[in-house]
């Protein structure tokens, strides 16, 4: 059984006391962390023990979804100096830009490349990587575990090969950065009525709304979403957990 907990997310820096992007994942007690946002490693440890992660992937090298990298790299250096068991940790990031150089950390967090070109195993995880459409370099994944598949969009306006990439997950994490009359296409983001035509496309079993905007009543996502997608829909909260069975 696979499950999915939101750690973080916020669009762009954290609201009072939560984080942006960061999203773990749980198998067979393996613990892996898709993205690490601002805030995301204090909410991380409401549910999982720094020590205890295993891995983390990073969609892209924007603050909102790797500031906590640093923070994290000093937690790993400070426990193993206060002489406490850890798990070998990598961190997987793209090489499109000069940032994948300063994910490895001494000898407490190594680091690892990814590309578009061929699918890699992480732990239980097999991941396949998509190049979305964003002003950086930024990469959905495809996660497949024991017959259940989550698709993470990361950051991305709407096209139609994205939508093909989320074909039939089980469930589509989805940013939704804004309401259907918000101008934020042009920067690389969906709004709810891009999101609409990606899920009514792809067709997931469970849509699940996240990097959401600071203003309005993200309720009214919800239902700007269903105007298209009549299937399961969810808005992201920290601590919302969702077991693929």
């Amino acid at each position: 059984m696979m499950k999915v907990t939101v750690v973080g997310y916020w669009h762009g820096y954290p609201e009072k006391g939560e984080a942006t992007s960061g999203y773990l994942l749980q198998h067979d007690h393996y613990n892996l962390l898709l993205d690490c946002g601002s805030g995301v490693l204090s909410q991380l440890q409401k549910y999982c023990s720094v020590n205890e992660l295993n891995a983390i992937v990073l969609s892209h090298y924007h603050h909102d979804h790797q500031a906590d990298i640093g923070p994290f790299q000093y937690a790993r250096i400070m426990n193993k100096g206060m002489g406490k068991e850890m798990n070998d940790l990598t961190i997987y990031g793209h090489r499109d830009e000069e940032a994948f150089v300063k994910l490895a950390y001494h000898d407490v967090v190594k680091a690892m490349s990814y590309d578009d070109q061929a699918p890699i195993t992480i732990g239980p995880f097999t991941f396949h990587f998509f190049k979305t459409q964003h002003p950086v370099p930024c990469y959905a994944m495809r996660i497949e575990c024991q017959n259940q598949t989550v698709v993470y969009t990361a950051d991305s306006s709407y096209f139609d090969e994205l939508a093909d990439f989320a074909k039939d997950a089980d469930l589509l994490i989805t940013e939704c950065s804004g309401y259907a009359s918000d101008p934020i296409t042009q920067f690389g983001h969906m709004t709810s009525t891009c999101v609409g035509k990606l899920a009514a496309k792809a067709k997931p079993t469970h849509l699940l709304l996240s990097h959401l905007p600071h203003h309005g009543d993200h309720e009214q996502l919800r239902q700007e979403v269903a105007e298209s997608f009549n299937g399961t829909i969810s808005l992201a909260k920290s601590g919302l957990g969702i077991r693929l069975l």
